[in-house]
């Protein structure tokens, strides 16, 4: 029998870095490799620990179920307590999420932005003012934010 297909889990913003790096004096136990984080693990420690949310509240946010939720979440902890034990760099990529909202890139800039009003049509960047900005809404398999205009349907 085959493994159920992963749903697509809704996160409402990309983090605003790719990762984190320890520092301090070289140890011989330090690891070179790095832990990666899944964007729906960093959306749920950022739901349930930053924001407050129940696990209940988070899991409805995220669409996904409370069981689930609590797998995600308990894979994220147990990789950050790998990282910090270990010394290992830890990288934000990757998983099968969605954004919340319609969402763009500012290439000037290198910022992320959405639009909450609908209505209104985007002209410039909020933080640098400058119109080169592309829209975003996926993901590639790398893990990396593409264009909306690079996806396949």
């Amino acid at each position: 029998m085959s493994p159920r297909l992963k749903t697509i889990r809704k996160v409402v913003s990309p983090p605003i870095i790719k990762g984190f790096k320890p520092f301090g004096p070289q140890s011989p136990k330090v690891h070179s490799e790095f832990v990666s984080l899944l964007y729906e693990e960093y959306e749920a420690l950022r739901l349930c620990d930053y924001d407050g949310y129940s696990q209940l509240e988070a899991s409805a946010m995220m669409e996904v179920s409370r069981p689930t939720l609590t797998r995600i979440y308990a894979s994220a902890l147990k990789k950050i307590a790998k990282a910090f034990v270990e010394g290992r760099m830890i990288t934000i990529k990757g998983g099968q999420v969605y954004f919340d909202s319609n969402w763009y890139h500012c290439d000037a800039c290198n910022c992320f932005f959405n639009n909450p009003d609908k209505d209104i049509q985007i002209e410039c960047c909020p933080l640098c003012g400058q119109d080169k900005y592309q829209s975003i809404n996926i993901l590639d398999p790398n893990g990396e934010v593409s264009p909306k205009e690079k996806v396949k349907a």
